[in-house]
């Protein structure tokens, strides 16, 4: 099999796995307990904070863990109702993760304001765009980092800015790029961060929301008083010690990942570039590495997608969280892909584990199914 859908989830690495194993067997203590057995626990999930934010240039009382980068979606777009009384409007952009559009659905079934930014072709949020909407109703804006189908990277810093400016708080839904990039919230200035293990090489399951110092934050879960009684039920303490465990191995190899996943992109956009076929690649130069979005003229997509998968090679039809759809995604659309390319569009992603040999035999496949 070659696995070239790293965007979709990650391998658990070594380094996570045999983290998490003395927490699923042996020190299976509660953390919230007061007796000796129960240290362990408290003593693993300290050590987790301090790594996590260690690694994205945080404070350890700004980390809070969850269930993985949807429920830390939920919990902002929904707590910011909670925010400012004077304030109720919502700002997000076309092309966010279905945890964040979806919400604001949600959101705005209760009379909340939502206003959606659009992209340039190349998925870009213009900053001038959010000046020209925002205004001093508007309570929360949230941009992703980088899209998780195109790949685009998003002007973070100078949209928190614009924010700011105008006394609304800025969250950033970077589910795709913490692990791969280097974030720091603190050089961004962004409030709130959400983050996904499963995307960095961590266990399923588990993620982590950032949240900005002296901000008060409504809780999401109601229950005990885990996480500083921001998010009740007993942590998963195993899957908390791996997530950290796998942000460290990845955040202390990320030049050498992104000199190795630009080789693969180099390597499979030549490849492809030999044959005759018609084709597109969206997104822009400055994007996550690996990422590598295509619309081939006049194709199907999926099945494109079906046809590698009885090759043995596993990629990605738009966007992995919304597979049972087979409409034209969302990003596609908004970054207004030509109606001849659009259906025809694929997603590969390569990983750290991936070969030059592997990045050639998909593309050679590609052009055997569509010669």
């Amino acid at each position: 099999m070659i696995y070239a859908d790293n965007a979709a989830t990650t391998k658990l690495c070594r380094e996570a796995y045999e983290a998490m194993k003395p927490y699923l067997l042996d020190e299976y203590g509660n953390a919230s307990q007061p007796y000796s057995f129960a240290r362990a626990a408290k003593i693993a999930l300290r050590k987790a904070r301090e790594t996590i934010a260690s690694c994205i240039g945080a404070l350890p009382e700004e980390i809070y863990f969850t269930s993985g980068g949807t429920e830390s979606d939920n919990q902002v777009i929904k707590a910011s109702l909670f925010f400012d009384k004077r304030k109720n409007e919502i700002i997000t952009s076309q092309i966010e993760h279905h945890a964040i559009l979806n919400s604001c659905a949600s959101v705005h079934t209760l009379g909340i304001p939502v206003g959606y930014l659009p992209v340039d072709t190349y998925g870009i949020v213009r900053p001038s765009e959010l000046k020209k909407r925002i205004s001093d109703k508007t309570a929360l804006v949230s941009v992703m980092f980088g899209n998780n189908e195109i790949g685009t990277i998003e002007p973070i810093k100078e949209l928190a800015e614009i924010a700011h400016g105008n006394g609304a708080f800025f969250h950033t839904d970077a589910v795709q790029a913490v692990g791969h990039v280097s974030i720091d919230v603190h050089s961004l200035d962004v409030d709130l961060l959400s983050a996904s293990a499963h995307k960095f090489n961590g266990p399923k399951g588990v993620g982590f929301l950032y949240v900005k110092k002296d901000i008060e934050i409504h809780p999401y879960m109601d229950g005990g008083a885990q996480e500083r009684g921001m998010r009740a039920g007993t942590e998963n303490v195993a899957a908390i010690v791996g997530m950290a465990a796998a942000i460290k191995m990845n955040t202390s190899r990320l030049a050498d990942e992104k000199k190795h996943l630009a080789i693969l992109e180099e390597t499979f956009m030549n490849t492809l570039q030999q044959s005759r076929l018609d084709f597109i690649r969206n997104g822009s130069e400055s994007h996550l590495p690996g990422n590598v979005n295509i619309s081939f003229k006049g194709a199907d997509g999926e099945m494109l997608l079906h046809r590698l998968d009885l090759k043995g090679i596993c990629i990605s039809t738009g966007s992995a969280c919304d597979s049972v759809n087979t409409q034209v995604s969302h990003v596609i659309k908004a970054i207004k892909v030509p109606d001849k390319y659009a259906e025809g569009t694929v997603r590969i992603t390569f990983g750290a584990d991936n070969t030059e040999e592997e990045a050639v035999q998909i593309a050679d496949e590609i052009k055997n199914i569509l010669a």
